[in-house]
């Protein structure tokens, strides 16, 4: 956000009635699951068609999804885009999303769900602090008031943490989180929600990144890759784009992709990626995407105008509706591989300040919530997780499942080039000479 095995349920018929919330005709959506580098419902190949959905932006933090009138309201306008999927970038992990969510299953619709607030997050000038017991206790509270529905199709564990060369020396505290919550779920015996990470708009290090995600044992990597994309500015094409360079590039990686934000507004927005996104030219590598945004925030990215109670529809919105309408998905699985090996760890170079695979252990006062869960969360009005809980004490390279883990990692590069994912005041001095100089909070 700009500036901030498979379960398959049956469909239940509730009711007839056509007006959502108790009386609507819940669907019970099935689970989407991964297999090798697609997502899949049943046997089914699924593509994201989606849109990113914070109302209020990064300035007024609420959650969307907890406001049933207000739910109910934007649902409606989802069904008209034709959209399957939504993202929310922050929720309440102590309200009720029932209603909603049953709202948005009856529509058909998706959730992919950043599991961090503003308060309760990886801090990119002091991550080795901010990684810590009461962060994670946020971040199992959110997993444990979303994962009963099935159509949760996704946990983020960040967003746009790494924003340049210099900041990638905290990826490791982004990885180990996304460890922790895929360790969490299983613990908690849960069905395997995907989780992954939704990486910033850099090329210096997109591909670095996604490679970093899905290197190592199977238990540290992340289930899926997706990236912020504003390359296409209409008009333009595949190749004008660079669009067919990023399908070239990721041609062997072997989980699914996707755009987490895209639509450039540099010029009129006519959406007219949608096409190729859901090509067979595209298909074989990405899984679809998300547009930013829904509702119109300052930025001239809105499909939407929110004005009080009262929704106006934008020249952007038709254009997108009209590009869905206009695309269908291919035929058969879309071209995707079925068994692909993992990534090799990316090597440290200018751009890439990460020196060894080992990533920090659990913090040991967190191994609790693995057997215990983690109890009520603290909401968006909790007084915060960045300097308050106990940090990690070591480093492992899989789980940790005493929190200990075995302590300072060592490899040929570290001796040479020293640890910079071990002291976190390196990771403060790379980011202190970044553009990005302000943000030290991360969604």
């Amino acid at each position: 956000m700009k500036g901030l095995g498979a379960i398959i349920s049956t469909t239940v018929a509730l009711s007839a009635a056509g007006a959502m919330g108790a009386s609507v005709e819940r669907r019970s959506l099935p689970a989407v699951t991964v297999k090798g580098s697609a997502f899949f419902t049943g046997n089914n190949r699924f593509y994201i068609r989606g849109v990113d959905y914070q109302p209020g932006g990064s300035s007024l933090v609420v959650d969307p999804i907890a406001d049933e009138t207000q739910c109910k309201r934007d649902i409606a306008e989802f069904k008209k885009l034709g959209v399957n999927t939504v993202r929310v970038y922050s929720v309440d992990n102590t309200a009720n999303h029932d209603t909603c969510m049953s709202a948005l299953d009856a529509a058909g619709i998706y959730l992919v769900l950043d599991v961090n607030t503003p308060k309760y997050s990886l801090n990119r000038l002091e991550p080795a602090i901010s990684y810590n017991d009461v962060y994670l206790q946020s971040v199992f509270a959110t997993v444990d008031a979303f994962a009963k529905y099935s159509n949760v199709l996704a946990f983020f564990s960040g967003n746009e943490v790494i924003n340049d060369g210099a900041s990638t020396s905290c990826a490791p505290y982004v990885k180990a989180v996304t460890r922790d919550m895929r360790q969490y779920i299983k613990a908690r015996g849960y069905r395997q929600i995907p989780v992954g990470y939704s990486a910033a708009d850099v090329s210096q290090n997109r591909k670095q990144m996604a490679e970093y995600m899905n290197c190592g044992p199977d238990e540290v990597r992340s289930d899926f890759f997706a990236f912020n994309d504003y390359s296409w500015c209409d008009p333009s094409s595949f190749t004008t784009s660079g669009w067919d360079q990023k399908v070239k590039n990721f041609s062997d990686y072997s989980i699914p992709l996707f755009l987490s934000e895209y639509g450039c507004n540099t010029n009129t927005r006519k959406f007219e990626e949608v096409t190729s996104l859901y090509s067979t030219s595209m298909t074989p590598v990405f899984s679809g995407g998300l547009v930013y945004e829904y509702s119109e925030e300052g930025t001239k990215y809105g499909l939407v105008k929110i004005d009080g109670g009262d929704v106006n529809e934008l020249p952007d919105f038709d254009a997108l509706k009209d590009a869905f309408a206009a695309t269908s998905n291919p035929n058969g699985d879309g071209g995707y591989k079925s068994n692909g090996s993992p990534s090799k760890c990316p090597p440290a170079s200018s751009d890439w300040n990460v020196t060894t695979e080992a990533l920090p252990s659990l913090p040991s006062p967190a191994q609790k919530y693995m057997t215990s869960g983690a109890g009520a969360g603290p909401g968006l009005g909790g007084p915060g997780s960045q300097t308050a809980g106990t940090p990690s004490t070591g480093f492992t390279n899989g789980l940790s499942p005493s929190g200990s883990g075995s302590g300072k990692p060592k490899s040929a590069a570290s001796s040479l080039r020293g640890d910079m994912i071990i002291t976190p005041v390196w990771c403060a001095v790379l980011v202190l000479t970044s553009s990005f100089l302000g943000a030290a909070t991360f969604l």
